[in-house]
């Protein structure tokens, strides 16, 4: 980790980010970018797809969906999960491609009982695809509550149509050590990605989501 960036450098850089933002009437995000040099994102080696679980969740509601039946289900409503979809429910979705869209555009995780997976696949597949989101199977004895905090903490990265990976890692009103924690477990994760971290890494950035970019260039 210390070839490629300080966790002293990451801290100030998230520091003059935030203090750099103006403040809005909304709680914004704090995000990560990671670009990279002489990565061919065509190649299987370049071609990054990774759920990264951050040592601390963000200040802000984190929307998980729950695809299930019957005790799953109702542990999951009471796990406080923003949605719990069940067969019939998929069945439903199915012919309303509209309410499919804005369930996979709600939903920042969906979590699906294995058994349901194919279906779920079918019907939300096509309406998560395209946002970088993919169905996570749960095996039918899973503790849905503790799975439904786990996830509360990942996020999904993966390099798309440039060299760079983006990724939020927490809140504005969150800890600077909590931010900077979440934002190594990123770099390190990427890192082990590549065959030369310390040149294949050439610019990490911080901003909040309306404010100004702040850079690190390597």
């Amino acid at each position: 980790m210390s070839e490629v960036v300080s966790k002293e450098k990451i801290k100030e850089l998230i520091v003059e980010a935030i203090g750099k933002s103006k403040k809005r009437k909304f709680k914004q995000s704090v995000e990560l970018v990671i670009v990279l040099r002489d990565v061919d994102i065509k190649s299987p080696e370049g071609r990054i797809r990774e759920t990264i679980f951050l040592p601390y969740k963000p200040n802000k509601d984190i929307k998980i969906c729950v695809v299930a039946e019957g005790d799953m289900a109702i542990k999951a409503k009471e796990a406080g999960a923003y949605r719990v979809i069940t067969r019939d429910d998929l069945k439903v979705l199915s012919e309303n491609r509209k309410a499919a869209k804005k369930l996979a555009r709600e939903c920042e995780w969906v979590l699906v009982r294995t058994d349901l997976m194919g279906l779920a696949g079918r019907i939300l597949g096509p309406a998560l695809g395209p946002r970088g989101k993919i169905p996570v199977p749960v095996p039918i004895n899973t503790n849905i509550t503790a799975l439904i905090e786990t996830y509360k903490k990942a996020v999904y990265v993966r390099t798309k149509d440039q060299p760079q990976i983006m990724a939020r890692i927490g809140t504005e009103d969150m800890d600077v050590e909590q931010l900077t924690e979440n934002a190594l477990a990123i770099i390190s994760t990427i890192s082990a990605k590549l065959k030369n971290p310390k040149y294949n890494i050439a610019k990490i950035v911080v901003k909040t989501t309306m404010g100004p970019a702040v850079e690190y260039k390597r």
